[in-house]
């Protein structure tokens, strides 16, 4: 259970990184701040899950679930412009 919890909380980590980078480029400033607290919230749950269970395969699933948050964030992104 513990890479499934590493996976989807570095992707929802990521993803809002890169949300909130690009809305910051698009001057949505109505979205930084809940963004930001939901990207503190996933950082440390990222944070926690590797600093209880040391490093090991926690590197591959946190890197692939950032990777993919982050292609699907700026596809959301683009998504809800053309909206």
């Amino acid at each position: 259970m513990m890479y499934p919890l590493a996976f989807g909380a570095s992707f929802i980590f990521v993803f809002l990184k890169a949300f909130q980078q690009l809305n910051v480029v698009h001057r949505q400033y109505w979205m930084v701040l809940p963004t930001s607290m939901a990207m503190a919230a996933c950082e440390v749950a990222v944070i926690a899950l590797v600093a209880r269970n040391g490093w090991g395969w926690l590197v591959v699933f946190t890197g692939l679930g950032g990777g993919l948050g982050c292609i699907a964030a700026m596809f959301f992104h683009t998504f809800t412009e053309r909206v």
